[in-house]
């Protein structure tokens, strides 16, 4: 071997052992493979989920209005037209009432959050004389709605019977089985009322107009189709 090669080896073993060592020396986060540093793969940590409440992607989703001001007058109809653009059925509302079937406000069902505002919007355009809150669905579960096809008799006398109510009713179509007669506390004196269900909500209006005010015995009834 010539004196030019031995001395190649000499200098390469030396440098090589003298980089090893200093490489020993370095804190162990610098002597990582440099794949360490690489951003190929890196995952980034996932954004917080936005409040919910500004969140506009969640605009879907039932929400619930309870809506005040309305009379023993106050069709579901009356509703679904007040609140044009808010996409309701009448099976999207539900008439709450008071012991003596007065109503007190009417439970809306709205297919979204931006459903729910737009009836706002209509409120104050067109119903000022309503109210509406939001409420949770728990409310509406609590009503049974009547559907227009149920109607209230109040003022029947206090020794009548089924069969008075029956043929007080005479020439309607109505479930015989569905009379159901009771008493509710009123000032002065208790009130007798019945209700009775139709077939329709049709047919609950026809008896409606055909025997509201009439006489059942001696007494004079006042009708109304609970909504």
């Amino acid at each position: 071997m010539s004196n030019l090669s031995l001395l190649r080896k000499a200098l390469g073993s030396n440098f090589i052992s003298r980089s090893a060592a200093a490489n020993d020396r370095l804190p162990l986060f610098f002597r990582q493979s440099p794949s360490f540093f690489s951003t190929e793969g890196e995952q980034l940590p996932a954004e917080s989920p936005a409040d919910s409440f500004l969140d506009t992607s969640k605009t879907t989703g039932l929400v619930y209005g309870k809506l005040y001001g309305i009379t023993r007058n106050t069709l579901k109809t009356d509703m679904v037209n007040l609140l044009e653009g808010c996409n309701l059925s009448l099976d999207d509302l539900k008439v709450e009432y008071s012991r003596i079937f007065k109503p007190i406000s009417m439970m809306i069902q709205f297919p979204s959050r931006q459903a729910f505002e737009h009836a706002f919007v209509m409120i104050r355009r067109k119903g000022r004389l309503y109210r509406m809150e939001r409420v949770d669905r728990s409310q509406w579960d609590l009503l049974s709605p009547y559907n227009g096809k149920t109607v209230l008799l109040q003022g029947i006398p206090r020794n009548a019977m089924i069969e008075d109510v029956e043929h007080f009713l005479s020439g309607c179509d109505y479930d015989g089985t569905s009379i159901n007669i009771f008493i509710r506390s009123s000032f002065p004196d208790p009130i007798k009322m019945a209700t009775v269900l139709f077939p329709s909500p049709t047919q609950a209006m026809h008896a409606f107009l055909t025997k509201n005010r009439g006489f059942c015995l001696n007494n004079r009834i006042s009708m109304q189709v609970l909504q």
